[in-house]
């Protein structure tokens, strides 16, 4: 017979799903090169590719089969063909634009380990979807507020969080819909740099993200009494900011996030916080001309930056923080015991906080391949932003595990029984 390659599940699955790779039909012994690609919508192409060796059988599951030296990953790695994706040319960050569409991954089978590898013995396409059927795409134009709502399928109310981005703006609407597939009403909410908001970030108001939150609250499909929060790098220390000022939210998880106010001026009402300073001469440029940034900003201990810390105390939610030990982008673990102690010290509830060696700053849901360095619109040039791929990978896992269990304690009530379906 000839070779077949067999995924499961079959033709279509969601991006943060594990996939089943194996390839039937071949030689005992035969050596093959297996190369997973997929273009985003840019037209940017990302590729991997891994040696292995059939069984005595002529099968390959990559669950059993460990990959040989010489790919882009080597020993047993069931998913290496995800998580190893590069782009063919750098500084380019795997993101999803549109989620209504899927991406289309191709899998080959290709004869031998040489390099390039020989002719074309098996190929597959599969769709990795980001919206599970039934999950309602509703965008949102009410008052300021530019953003899209995800609504699992059903009858609600459903426990419902705000999801935000970082420093690059826009709409990134891919981690709110995935998470809206796990029964969570999700608000992805857009801050700058998106239709009538403003073009830049050079001072942010609270009331915009107050208004979000209202409309969460007394939305009919949102379950009360309060919300989640969710956010990433320059979208986490605004999470933290909303949760020390703003009425109406329970828990806050924030990834790679600052406890200090970064980027921009933060106004509420008549309460002004300056952004960190930072030190443009700390930052270190390789020969390549990529900036290592980790150094750049002030303590925000120490002297006038002291102005710049988010009374997070004030916050009466329950926190999670997300830690990436290699992120290179600020001091999030730092941040992030200093919100602890923070905490602690006005006698309020010790928050979670979970490490992750080896994890860089853009700790995405699961699958997403590291970025190891991209544009950074604030300093203007490449950054390095940490991290060793497969110590990456997993920590996506298991921070979207932590996530969701997180927000089903404290938003349902209950532990999360998602732990099966990962």
């Amino acid at each position: 017979t000839a070779p077949a390659v067999q995924v499961s599940p079959a033709a279509r699955s969601l991006f943060d799903e594990p996939l089943r790779i194996a390839v039937r039909g071949l030689g005992p012994r035969q050596p093959v090169t297996l190369r997973a690609s997929l273009r985003d919508e840019g037209g940017e192409l990302f590729q991997a590719c891994a040696r292995y060796r059939a069984g005595d059988d002529g099968e390959l599951d990559l669950a059993r089969c460990p990959a040989l030296p010489g790919g882009s990953f080597c020993g047993l790695e069931p998913m290496g063909l995800l998580w190893a994706l590069r782009p063919q040319r750098p500084f380019r960050r795997l993101v999803k634009r549109d989620v209504r569409s899927p991406f289309l991954l191709k899998l080959e089978v290709l004869e031998g380990h040489g390099d390039p590898p020989g002719r074309l013995l098996a190929q597959e396409r599969h769709e990795r979807a980001f919206l599970r059927d039934g999950v309602r795409r509703v965008p949102v134009r009410d008052g300021r507020i530019r953003a899209t709502l995800f609504l699992p399928p059903g009858n609600g109310p459903f426990p419902g969080i705000i999801d935000l981005y970082g420093a690059g703006g826009g709409l990134p609407e891919y981690r709110a819909c995935l998470l809206a597939n796990y029964g969570f009403a999700v608000l992805a909410l857009a801050f700058y740099s998106y239709e009538d908001l403003p073009k830049e970030m050079k001072e942010l108001h609270l009331e915009y993200f107050e208004e979000a939150v209202n409309y969460m609250l007394q939305h009919t499909q949102v379950k009360g009494p309060g919300i989640g929060l969710l956010g990433i790098s320059k979208g986490g220390d605004l999470c933290i900011s909303m949760a020390s000022f703003l009425k109406g939210i329970t828990a806050t998880a924030v990834i790679n996030g600052s406890v200090a106010n970064v980027g921009a001026v933060l106004r509420y009402k008549n309460i002004t916080i300056p952004p960190l300073g930072s030190n443009p001469k700390r930052i270190k440029v390789n020969e390549s001309g990529i900036a290592d940034i980790v150094d750049a900003l002030n303590n925000p201990l120490e002297g006038p930056d002291r102005q710049s810390l988010i009374p997070l105390e004030k916050a009466e939610c329950h926190f999670l923080f997300i830690v990436g030990q290699d992120d290179r982008n600020w001091k999030s673990e730092f941040f992030a015991i200093e919100g602890s102690k923070r905490l602690q010290a006005h006698g309020k509830e010790k928050p979670e906080i979970v490490c992750y060696a080896g994890a860089g700053h853009y700790i995405e849901p699961p699958f997403f391949p590291m970025c190891a360095a991209s544009m950074h619109l604030l300093v203007g040039k490449p950054v390095v932003w940490g991290g060793q791929p497969k110590a990456h990978c997993e920590a996506q896992i298991d921070a979207w595990q932590k996530i969701q269990a997180f927000f089903c304690k404290h938003l349902m009530g209950k532990p999360s029984g998602i732990s099966s379906k990962l």
